[in-house]
C-alpha cells in the first residue's frame, strides 16, 4: 500500500520562534465533536465538554510552560481549536520554542490527560498536524480576532462543521 505524500505545512525558511503573532487551528482526530457543544439562541457560545475543559486548562497554562509565549485569544469549538499566539523574547536572548513545539506540547498534554481520565491509553484525540498562519499586521490580527470571536455564531457554516 502506497501512503499519500504530505505537503509541508510550514512556510519554508521561516523561523517560527521569532517574535510575532501566529494564528493556529488544531483539529480533533476524524473531526469528532468532543470538545464542546455550540449552545444558545441568537448569540450561541461553546459549552465545553469535560474534554474541552481539559484543553482549556492546558491552553491557559501555555505561558507557565513557555514564558515568552502568550495566548492572545482562543475558542474551543466542537472539533477544533483556534488560538492566536504571540512570541516576545524582549531581547533576553533565550531562544523561544517554535510554534510547532508549543502546539506539540499542547496536543500531547491534552491527549495524555483525556486518555488518562477516560482510560483510553493510546487513543488519538487530534489530527497529526495543525494549520498555522503568520499574522501580518494589525488588520490581519483584527480580522482573525473577529473570526475567532464570531466562530461559534457561524458554526453551521464552518468548514469544520460536522453533525
Amino acid at each position: 500500500m502506497e501512503l499519500p505524500i504530505r505537503k509541508p505545512t510550514r512556510l519554508k525558511n521561516f523561523d517560527y520562534s521569532q517574535n510575532g503573532y501566529y494564528f493556529v487551528t488544531i483539529c480533533t482526530h476524524n473531526r469528532k465533536n468532543i470538545l464542546s457543544d455550540i449552545v444558545g439562541e441568537g448569540f450561541p457560545l461553546p459549552q465545553l465538554s469535560p474534554q474541552g475543559k481539559i484543553a482549556e486548562k492546558y491552553i491557559l497554562n501555555i505561558n507557565k510552560k513557555y514564558p515568552h509565549i502568550q495566548t492572545e485569544k482562543f475558542v474551543i469549538m466542537p472539533n477544533h481549536i483556534h488560538i492566536i499566539f504571540s512570541i516576545n523574547n524582549n531581547g533576553r536572548g533565550d531562544p523561544s520554542p517554535t510554534i510547532a513545539n508549543v502546539v506539540g506540547w499542547l496536543k500531547y498534554n491534552i491527549t495524555k490527560q483525556i486518555n488518562m481520565v477516560y482510560n483510553n491509553i493510546g487513543n488519538k484525540i487530534f489530527q497529526r498536524s495543525f494549520h498555522d498562519h503568520i499574522i501580518r499586521g494589525e488588520n490581519d490580527y483584527l480580522k482573525i480576532w473577529n473570526y475567532i470571536d464570531t466562530n461559534p455564531q457561524k458554526w453551521n457554516e464552518d468548514c469544520f462543521y460536522v453533525e
